[in-house]
């Protein structure tokens, strides 16, 4: 690890009752300007993809295109698939539901685990990757539509977010998922780490 870099952390475990995976990246020290410029592009995907609404059965590499397009804009990429199905106390990796440019052509139904993990990787320089898992479900507007709910609650780094590249409507989704972290796990941590969690889910 390298001062006034980035720590990229995915991790996970097996329990009883589910399966984890999630991803954050973190700044060591002082980011630069590129580095809050690109953790930004990947959270305006990760956005975009996880607030989506569209119909039941439509397959992942429909959805994929959401989370590439803000890094698209600049002409930059990731070279992985942008989301996977989570088995229950299971495999990790798990079909059929995968979100990916090519090969994902099962169609989403409720209830399926899913994970949205948009990424960035500037060789020999630093990578970026946002990921939470997620449920689908249907819309309260419409039946035959489908949308993510989350289930990792895990702050997001807001040193790495240059707010004035987002719209209202990705800040507004922010802070609503920060606001949602905090009140899920205020009671479940000491004074100190409760602290940090309030400054960590305090809106932009």
């Amino acid at each position: 690890m390298q001062k006034d870099n980035l720590l990229l952390l995915d991790s996970g475990g097996q329990y009883l009752d589910g399966t984890t995976d999630v991803t954050r990246t973190v700044a060591l020290g002082m980011p630069s300007a590129d580095m809050v410029h690109d953790f930004t592009l990947v959270l305006k995907g990760h956005i975009a993809l996880a607030k989506a609404m569209f119909p039941l059965n439509t397959c992942g590499m429909r959805l994929d295109t959401l989370a590439r397009a803000p890094l698209w804009q600049e002409c930059k990429d990731f070279k992985h698939g942008t989301g996977h199905g989570v088995g229950c106390f299971g495999n990790v990796h798990e079909g059929p539901n995968r979100i990916s440019s090519g090969g994902s052509t099962y169609g989403f139904k409720p209830n399926m685990v899913t994970s949205i993990e948009p990424g960035y990787y500037k060789e020999n320089a630093y990578g970026i990757r946002i990921e939470n898992l997620y449920y689908t479900k249907e819309t309260v507007q419409n039946s035959g539509f489908l949308e993510f709910a989350p289930l990792t609650l895990v702050p997001i780094d807001k040193r790495l977010i240059d707010e004035y590249l987002l719209d209202a409507g990705e800040r507004d989704w922010l802070n609503a998922y920060h606001r949602k972290v905090y009140s899920s796990l205020a009671a479940c941590v000491n004074d100190d780490e409760k602290k940090w969690l309030k400054e960590s889910c305090s809106p932009l």
